[in-house]
Formats: structure tokens, C-alpha cells, sequence
């Protein structure tokens, strides 16, 4: 998978992006991504990326020149595209949830757009902007810390990321549950024990006992997941 992300802050990327799992996979090659300056597709010697609102009120707006220009350098003509994805990072954008993150790590390349100030001109989203997308009903000061969040859990979907693959079908959110509770050594810490069953050894039992505690703790915890794609919570 390609990624390339941008953003007018490009130097908040690289200290993330070369730790742990995202670092591994673009050092063995499994993704490449790249950081872009908005401000290299400015034409004005200020390299102005933003400019007062039409219609008045407080902030900056986005300016669609630079905007557009990137994008399509990057991602290509909307309309023209086939396995390449532009991304606007924005709280006006759809809820980005597990499921988006397994949509998105479908595509070859993905270009991540870094919103600021009081947004983007509308028309700059009309002309090169695919999707919309926001990580939660809170207001960022601007959409790279929103975007790390899209690489972090779309890349770790691509295949060879992790280490062992069925860690992504076990965790929080497949099938419209939680995970349940993890232990490790020791086997009494401060009096608490590890349930006897992880202890077993008996392999079925221990899938049997996984599976009810992320039914309980998805049931006490996030109820609203329970058949969120019309399943059964038993199922």
C-alpha cells in the first residue's frame, strides 16, 4: 500500500510514522508513505494556503488552489480513479470505524487530506475529494493527528503487517464485539488469579470462554455494537 498524506505541518508526521509496527512495514518495503508540504503547490512568494471566508465570520479557509493542484498531482483526476482513495480528514465526514479501516487497507493508495483552520472550500472538496472522514464528534485544532489514526489502523490491516494475522480477527470490534480480558504471567499477582480455564490447556474450552467474554464485556460496555450489522450476538 501507498500512502501519502497533506498536511502544512509535514514535520508532525515522521517521529510517529518510523516507530513500531508503521516503521517496521516501511522499512520491509510493505508500505510506502509519504508526507507532502501543502504549501509546495503555492504559486505566491507568502506560499498562502488559506484566505478570509466569502460571507464573513471568524478564521481562515482553505484555499481550493493548492488544495486541488496536490491533490490531483498525487491521487490523480476524481473520477479517473480506480484503487487510489482521496481522503479529507474532517468532522463534517462520515464516523471512521473498524470497518472503514478494513474498507480503506482494500485500496492501493490512499492520499490523506490535513484540514485546517475553519475548514476547506467547498469546492476544492467537489473537484478532488472522494470521501470525508472524521475519528470522532470532537473538533481538532486540524486533521493530522485524525489522519495518523487512519494510518495506524488501515496499515496494520495490510497483509504481513502484523506478525501474526489472526491478531486483527481476534481483537476489539470484529464481528461487533469487544475483546475480553487478556492475562499473562504470573499466575497470581496480589491475590488475583488467571481464570483456570486460560490455564487448561484445552484449546476448545479456552475459544468457548474467549468468545462469551467478549460477548459480556460487549453487552456491560458498548451495547450499541450488539447487531450492528443485523447479527446475533450469539452468533
Amino acid at each position: 500500500m501507498r500512502i501519502d498524506v497533506i498536511t502544512i505541518f509535514p514535520e508532525l508526521f515522521d517521529p510517529f510514522c518510523d516507530t513500531s509496527l508503521i516503521g517496521q512495514a516501511r522499512s520491509e518495503g510493505r508500505i510506502a508513505l509519504e508526507v507532502h508540504d501543502l504549501r509546495d503547490w503555492t504559486r505566491d512568494r507568502h506560499r498562502t494556503v488559506d484566505d478570509t471566508p466569502f460571507g464573513g465570520g471568524p478564521g481562515m479557509v482553505m484555499k481550493p488552489e493548492p488544495l486541488v493542484e496536490a491533490i490531483e498531482a498525487l491521487a490523480g483526476v476524481k473520477g479517473e480513479r480506480s484503487r487510489t482513495r482521496a481522503v479529507l480528514m474532517s468532522p463534517q465526514g462520515a464516523r471512521f470505524d473498524q470497518r472503514g479501516a478494513a474498507r480503506l487497507a482494500d485500496f492501493d493508495h490512499l492520499v490523506l487530506v490535513c484540514g485546517r483552520y475553519e475548514g476547506v472550500d467547498q469546492r476544492a472538496i467537489e473537484l478532488a475529494i472522494d470521501e470525508e472522514l472524521s475519528v470522532g464528534d470532537y473538533v481538532l485544532a486540524g486533521g493530522e493527528v485524525a489522519s495518523l489514526v487512519v494510518i495506524e489502523a488501515t496499515t496494520r490491516l495490510v497483509p504481513g503487517v502484523l506478525g501474526n494475522p489472526e491478531s486483527a480477527q481476534r481483537e476489539s470490534f470484529e464481528q461487533d464485539l469487544l475483546e475480553g480480558p487478556q492475562y499473562t504471567r504470573p499466575a497470581v499477582y496480589r491475590g488475583l488469579e488467571v481464570p483456570a480455564v486460560l490455564r487448561s490447556g484445552h484449546h476448545e474450552e479456552i475459544a468457548r470462554w474467549r468468545a462469551e467474554q467478549a460477548r459480556v464485556r460487549t453487552r456491560e460496555r458498548r451495547p450499541d455494537l450488539i447487531g450492528a450489522t443485523g447479527g446475533d450476538e450469539t452468533s
